[in-house]
């Protein structure tokens, strides 16, 4: 799958904010306001949700995890 330098870097600043607000499970996920995205993060959210294997995940009620492994 061919990801260009920006999508790239918008899944890797996602990632990281999801990262570090400990969202690693759907028990654990976390909210738009709660990772603090900003409004380019949330632009980017829809489009990198399930791209990959160990993709950025939704809950039915709209919060965001990564699982990894």
């Amino acid at each position: 799958m061919f990801m260009s330098k920006i999508e790239l870097n918008m899944r890797e600043r996602i990632i990281k904010k999801i990262e570090d607000a400990g969202a690693d499970s759907k028990k654990n996920a976390v909210s738009i306001a709660a990772a603090e995205f900003d409004l380019q993060e949330q632009y980017w959210l829809p489009y990198l949700i399930g791209t990959s294997k160990d993709s950025i995940k939704m809950t039915c009620d709209s919060r965001y995890y990564r699982k990894t492994a």
